[in-house]
């Protein structure tokens, strides 16, 4: 397996999110171990031009790492109880992200970092270098079935309506 190099996460979140179905988070725990998975399923926010995004409304304290280059971790409390993991996706200045919802072993995008134990701890973790979180490549491209995002009700429905689920179909 290899490790993801910078140039992927230079792709924008609609490009990012499907290519990342197949590929293995890592994480070292501080006793050593490493917990590896598959993800299955991811969904991509877009930025200023998605009402869904925590970005549409510019940069904020919480989002504000969501404006750096591809490759970190944007973490949030969601409803105050699961935190939820995204990458972020692009160049500086372009505020995208991916969702990561599921992996082998773990589906939904709470059960994810607690399967992982990733908190607010990681926000900003740099997975293109990190030693603790980071994604390997071991050439598995599945078929990506595409669907409408979850619990987004309050964006626009332009933006409720688009396929930028995406979940793979035969791993």
């Amino acid at each position: 397996m290899k490790r993801i190099n910078e140039n992927f996460f230079k792709l924008s979140a609609n490009e990012l999110a499907p290519k990342l179905l197949g590929k293995i988070l890592c994480r070292r725990f501080d006793d050593g171990s490493v917990r590896k998975a598959r993800i299955i399923e991811t969904e991509c926010y877009m930025g200023e031009i998605d009402s869904a995004s925590h970005a549409y409304k510019g940069k904020t304290e919480r989002n504000k790492i969501m404006f750096e280059r591809g490759g970190v971790a944007y973490v949030y409390l969601c409803y105050g109880i699961h935190f939820l993991f995204n990458i972020v996706s692009g160049e500086a200045g372009s505020p995208e992200g991916v969702l990561i919802r599921g992996v082998e072993g773990a589906v939904g995008p709470g059960n994810v970092t607690r399967y992982f134990g990733i908190d607010k701890t990681f926000y900003g973790e740099d997975l293109k270098i990190s030693n603790i979180l980071w994604i390997e490549d071991d050439g598995a491209q599945p078929q990506i079935n595409y669907k409408k995002r979850i619990g987004i009700n309050y964006a626009k429905e332009i933006d409720q309506n688009r396929l930028w689920r995406f979940i793979a179909k035969d791993i």
